[in-house]
């Protein structure tokens, strides 16, 4: 599905797809996920419906998956179409085959979920509040919400020169949340590597 006004940076993205997956490992966002992602309980997730909003390739939904095991229905959001492409063939190299839907949040029919995935998707989206009441709403009750989010550091200045986004305190995004009708559950540090400089990991349930 494609709506018919995408992200100003969709074309960027585009271009940026074919060296974006090996980037993330590199950079060790791949590996900060998995820790992120095992610094909380698990649950099975042979009956969930996950979703990861603004995918990109794929590399948070591939973490997802490696600790968790394939859940019942996986959907990746994501308005880039070459960026869809790139994440449906990692997870299907996993054995894995999700739904795609070429869009972002606001535009996307999508079923009620267990899960919502969302790594650096917030700070792009022109009403950070609004895009976190439609996650919530999105939510089965006891769903949870998990949150990578850009925070202030110098890295992140030099990151705007070509993506032009948002930075959040701590507190600021905490207050976010809990006005859109989240309880956070856990914040979560990176501990080396980018990620621990450019990302804060949130856990936030309904």
């Amino acid at each position: 599905m494609m709506t018919d006004t995408m992200p100003p940076a969709t074309l960027r993205y585009d271009a940026a797809a074919p060296r974006w997956g090996d980037k993330m490992r590199t950079l060790g966002y791949y590996d900060g996920y998995l820790g992120f992602l095992s610094s909380q309980d698990r649950r099975p997730a042979h009956d969930m419906r996950i979703v990861d909003v603004g995918a990109g390739t794929a590399a948070f939904a591939e973490a997802w998956v490696a600790l968790n095991g394939q859940p019942k229905h996986l959907t990746l959001v994501e308005p880039s179409r070459a960026m869809l492409e790139y994440g449906q063939a990692a997870l299907i190299g996993r054995g894995i085959a999700p739904q795609c839907v070429q869009s972002t949040l606001e535009g996307a029919d999508l079923e009620p979920s267990d899960v919502i995935l969302a790594a650096h998707v917030i700070e792009h989206c022109p009403d950070p509040l609004m895009t976190l009441r439609q996650m919530r709403a999105l939510l089965r009750p006891g769903g949870r919400l998990y949150l990578v989010v850009s925070k202030p550091h110098w890295c992140n200045a030099i990151i705007w020169l070509q993506w032009r986004h948002r930075t959040f305190k701590e507190e600021e995004i905490l207050s976010l949340l809990r006005d859109a009708g989240f309880k956070t559950e856990h914040v979560y540090a990176f501990p080396s590597g980018p990620p621990s400089r450019t990302s804060r990991g949130i856990v936030a349930s309904v």
